[in-house]
């Protein structure tokens, strides 16, 4: 099975390009954890993350991905995985991050990773708190995946060049 990695910083365009991908090849998609688990956090605690919330993200992001991987045969789509939960801990707590995280986040774990570059529309909600730190949050993102020597492409212009450039891609590893 090919794993395509979504991964970059906040606001670039993972989910909805996560989704589109998904219904081009008519495979599933694993949505970001993190997100849910925080907007839920917040609905009821008006608190957002934590440290002690990591790991309970991580194991969740973990688990939907191990379930719906189970459903597809060829092709997953992940929107984020534990790669950019390591590179949000770090960058948020000092260099913090939960040795569990790091040691599933930086296995050989046999993706595609698609870095979303940060020429799109920054869109607020209650989790983007960085629009003036977008070229700075790219950096560190790619940085992260030259250290961990995981390959990569980078995923610029509007949506429908995202989309056909990342189509490109794929289709190149199926065919492989």
């Amino acid at each position: 099975m090919i794993k395509v990695v979504l991964y970059g910083p906040e606001s670039t365009g993972k989910t909805t390009l996560a989704k589109q991908l998904a219904a081009h090849y008519s495979t599933s998609w694993v949505p970001e954890f993190m997100r849910v688990y925080l907007e839920e956090k917040w609905d009821l605690k008006k608190e957002l993350v934590a440290r002690e919330d990591l790991l309970p993200i991580a194991k969740g992001q973990l688990k939907l991905e191990n379930d719906i991987s189970q459903q597809v045969e060829k092709l997953l789509i992940c929107d984020t995985n534990l790669l950019e939960l390591k590179v949000y801990s770090e960058y948020y707590y000092d260099g913090f991050c939960p040795k569990e995280i790091i040691n599933e986040a930086t296995k050989d774990n046999n993706c595609i990773y698609l870095l979303t570059y940060i020429d799109t529309t920054w869109e607020p909600d209650i989790l983007r708190d960085r629009p003036k730190n977008r070229e700075e949050m790219f950096r560190i993102f790619e940085a992260e995946l030259k250290k961990q020597d995981f390959p990569y492409r980078i995923l610029k212009g509007n949506e429908e060049e995202r989309f056909n450039t990342a189509i490109g891609i794929i289709d190149q590893l199926l065919k492989n």
